[in-house]
């Protein structure tokens, strides 16, 4: 474990921060249970049992997987690859998988997290289970593992941390650090349903990165200097421990996907405003290549589409455009720089995105994983659809992908909220 986290993990259970955590909860209408669950942090921060009985695992055969399997046979993947299921998870969001045995941890825009564990090595799901259960989660949708094996975990307005999270997970209890305590995120009063979502990575530089979607379509002009202040908007980062927290680019929506690329640039997706038609404006892909970059939202609405809120506002001159536009309306999602070798050399090095699939178009679109193929010259070529099927041409939806992440033999993981599953995509030669 870090010296620095070793350090957060003292400081975590200091004498003061009890009284203060004590103290607000005091007030709170709904103290009883919410006291039990932070004083469960406490403990476990201070390598103490909680007492937390181990929830039941999750079933993985029955009617809910027989139905999963059944959309499958309809999903439409390039030759050679085949899709099967991997796991049944509730609510399935953001995965993280351990850096040493390959364990999913799975986030959820819920108040419980997953783990799925594929004991036998057959590429199949031996076990689902809730991961921490005394702990009292708020969206923890964001979920991201250091090289050294601490699982961050972003919720709405928090960030924890749970180092030695693949040896610890067999129990209810392991150790947890307080990153960022509850409400300094982002200012309380800014809390909102929507774009609740964060997304996180550990970059090659040790730091901890994370998106903060702005709560508007589009916001008004009073929120720009508070959004530019905090990240709202942007993608902030900081040490592991919390500290030298600093923004790190800004000009961005909602980004629910990112990753860091072999030369160590960080590639996000970016949803684009709605109610501009059903055509426009386009998704994007970005790529950051230095800090304080701005890709230009809230003047540009995706792509070189301007929003009529700020049409007639000057545009700041270092604006950086999409590295690639993506369809309209179909909310890209979660994404990853695909860094395995069992697939053809076509995907090394391109980029696989998650669309959860269109809510407002007329004419539903997404529901698939698309490929974005990345040149040697650094740009990028065309979205082209490679797993397909999750949407009907009536319109409904079999499920919706949110996330992509690889397992350490090379095949695609692909989370999938609305169904509750995890697929796990492969190649045969």
């Amino acid at each position: 474990m870090k010296p620095v986290l070793m350090a957060a993990l003292a400081a975590s259970v200091s004498v003061a921060s009890l009284a203060l955590a004590g103290t607000a909860l005091a007030q709170d209408a709904t103290a009883g249970d919410t006291k039990a669950k932070v004083d469960n942090l406490e403990k476990l921060g201070s390598f103490r049992q909680t007492g937390v009985a181990e929830p039941p695992p999750i079933p993985q055969t029955g009617r809910r997987a027989d139905a999963i399997n059944r959309t499958l046979q309809k999903i439409k993947l390039p030759d050679g690859f085949k899709i099967e299921l991997y796991a049944v998870v509730p609510d399935a969001r953001a995965m993280a998988v351990g850096p040493n045995a390959g364990v999913v941890f799975v986030g959820t825009r819920k108040s419980k997290m997953y783990t799925v564990t594929d004991r036998d090595k057959d590429r199949v799901a031996d076990e689902v289970k809730v991961y921490a259960p005394g702990v009292d989660f708020k969206i923890p949708n964001g979920v991201c593992f250091s090289r050294d094996g601490v699982l961050t975990v972003v919720e709405q307005n928090r960030i924890l941390a749970f180092p030695a999270a693949e040896f610890f997970y067999e129990g209810t209890d392991g150790p947890a650090v307080v990153v960022v305590k509850q409400g300094e995120l982002i200012p309380p009063a800014e809390e909102s349903y929507n774009h609740t979502a964060r997304m996180c990575r550990i970059g090659p530089d040790g730091k901890l990165y994370v998106s903060l979607g702005q709560p508007y379509n589009v916001p008004p002009k009073d929120k720009a200097d508070l959004y530019a202040k905090t990240g709202i908007g942007g993608i902030i980062r900081m040490d592991a421990d919390g500290k030298n927290r600093e923004v790190y680019a800004t000009g961005i929506r909602n980004s629910v996907g990112m990753d860091f690329a072999p030369d160590k640039t960080l590639w996000f997706t970016d949803n684009q405003v709605d109610g501009m038609g059903d055509d426009q404006p386009p998704g994007e892909l970005n790529q950051i290549t230095k800090p304080g970059q701005n890709f230009g939202f809230p003047w540009y609405g995706g792509g070189g589409v301007r929003t009529v809120e700020y049409k007639d506002d000057k545009v700041p001159a270092d604006v950086v455009p999409p590295k690639a536009e993506l369809p309209p309306h179909a909310a890209d999602l979660g994404m990853i720089v695909y860094k395995g070798k069992s697939f053809p050399e076509k995907y090394r090095g391109g980029i696989f995105t998650a669309e959860h699939g269109s809510w407002n178009r007329t004419t539903p679109i997404g529901a698939r994983v698309m490929f974005v193929p990345v040149n040697k010259d650094g740009s990028a070529g065309k979205p082209e659809p490679f797993a397909e099927g999750w949407l009907t041409e009536g319109g409904e939806y079999l499920g919706r992908p949110v996330d992509v992440a690889t397992l350490p033999d090379g095949s695609l993981l692909v989370s999938d909220d609305t169904a509750g599953a995890i697929y796990r995509i492969s190649y045969e030669k």
